[in-house]
């Protein structure tokens, strides 16, 4: 129960940071945090649990980044590679690894092209893994690889076509 509350606290804090209120963002994730690692006190050796606590703590950095970075940065990336660990077929996990790659400048191990190589291998693992095909749609555009980023894109909306927030990102990058 402590993980399911603790996943609902991830995507309650997800639509908090699409609404652009960070600090009901940042609210969600600490609460997440706190269940999640209930969870993985309960059972230590439950992957998801790790990666579920790595998300959560991702998500309060960019709804505080100076304090929640400092705080929760370590956090995220320790727990999210202790999931990997776990479960080297984990497609969610590499996707939150991608995901916190994505946001982390290459200057403190992270960037755009580590990104991709996590969206891709969660793909491997889970072709029909809608999150991995968006993500991976918004690390592509970022680095100006429109195509790849539309056809990305738009494989997450074949997946999940009533899903808003991949239909704006695909909106938002130009076809060539």
């Amino acid at each position: 129960s402590q993980y399911q509350l603790a996943l609902a606290y991830s995507y309650a804090a997800e639509v908090s940071m699409e609404q652009r209120d960070k600090n009901k963002a940042e609210e969600y994730a600490e609460s997440g945090v706190d269940a999640a690692k209930k969870a993985i006190e309960a059972k230590p050796n439950q992957a998801e649990y790790h990666r579920v606590l790595g998300q959560l703590c991702g998500q309060v950095v960019p709804a505080n980044p100076i304090f929640g970075g400092l705080k929760y940065g370590q956090c995220a990336r320790d727990e999210v590679n202790k999931a990997i660990q776990l479960d080297a077929r984990s497609a969610p996990a590499y996707l939150s690894r991608g995901v916190g790659n994505y946001y982390l400048p290459p200057q403190f191990g992270g960037g755009v092209d580590l990104a991709l190589n996590d969206f891709d291998k969660a793909i491997a693992l889970n072709p029909k893994l809608s999150d991995a095909y968006l993500w991976k749609g918004i690390a592509l555009r970022k680095v100006n690889r429109n195509k790849e980023a539309h056809q990305a894109l738009e494989k997450a909306l074949q997946l999940s076509p009533d899903w808003l927030w991949a239909k704006d990102q695909l909106q938002k990058t130009p076809a060539q």
